[in-house]
């Protein structure tokens, strides 16, 4: 027999496979309502952010229904047909973004003290792209993603560069798509962009700490509004659990 190498599953990944084998076998009922995300989290011994990305991702498989202000709920299970997301290779968001603190901080900072007029120019054109779409209703991503990229250019270091790209698009994946989905507002993506403005008021100030803290306060108020209660989120999910990954998913011609 051959021996085949152990990975360490994710923590949000246990959990969730935990709490899809109790839907599996009817400890939770159809249409019945979980218990509160405290108490759930009690009872598994583990954090709340960890429970709360394991519902996510249960909510991208289609096993639960989050709903604003009242709970979480269980659906029926999904047919294998259904069942077309793979969330194996995800990382869980909440690392991603206290990660990305931790490495774009001190990006930020190295930007500060190596970046040119030009540069901050540059990275002034994104946080405006950014303003212009927001303003037009479309979801800024892109140039959200242009902002981060720039301030790395601004190391004028590669490898920095390749880093921060890398860490933004392990975002772009079903189960942070859906955690987003809970908590992305307009009013979000203007504090961002203000957010945004900060960081590069604290590069054109040619302040490396300044540039760090505003960087790093960034990723926090993205990690505390990503960890408050799901059934208290500002908007709810469109449609049923996934739909809206499922309808993007059959349009782009994905198996």
């Amino acid at each position: 027999m051959p021996i085949h190498s152990i990975e360490p599953q994710r923590l949000y990944r246990q959990i969730s496979a935990q709490l899809r084998a109790l839907i599996q076998a009817g400890e939770f009922p159809v249409g019945s309502r979980l218990p509160a995300e405290r108490d759930l989290s009690v009872q598994l011994g583990v954090s709340r952010p960890s429970l709360r990305e394991a519902l996510i991702a249960l909510e991208v498989e289609g096993y639960i229904e989050v709903r604003m202000g009242s709970g979480i709920y269980v659906c029926e299970p999904p047919s294998s047909v259904d069942a077309g997301f793979d969330l194996s290779g995800e990382e869980g968001p909440l690392e991603l973004i206290r990660a990305r603190a931790l490495v774009e901080g001190e990006v930020a900072a190295l930007a500060a003290r190596s970046g040119r007029k030009a540069q901050f120019d540059a990275i002034e054109e994104a946080i405006a792209q950014m303003a212009d779409e927001a303003a037009a209703g479309i979801k800024p991503l892109d140039a959200d993603r242009l902002f981060h990229v720039r301030v790395a250019q601004a190391t004028g270091n590669s490898v920095l560069v390749g880093v921060v790209r890398r860490l933004f698009d392990l975002r772009l994946g079903p189960l942070f798509d859906q955690l987003n989905s809970h908590f992305e507002t307009p009013e979000v993506w203007a504090q961002a962009i203000a957010e945004h403005r900060e960081v590069l008021a604290a590069l054109r100030g040619k302040d490396p700490e300044l540039a760090r803290a505003v960087m790093q306060r960034h990723m926090d108020i993205a990690y505390r509004r990503l960890t408050s209660s799901l059934t208290r989120a500002r908007k709810r999910a469109a449609g049923t659990p996934g739909a809206a990954l499922r309808a993007r998913k059959a349009s782009s011609g994905a198996p």
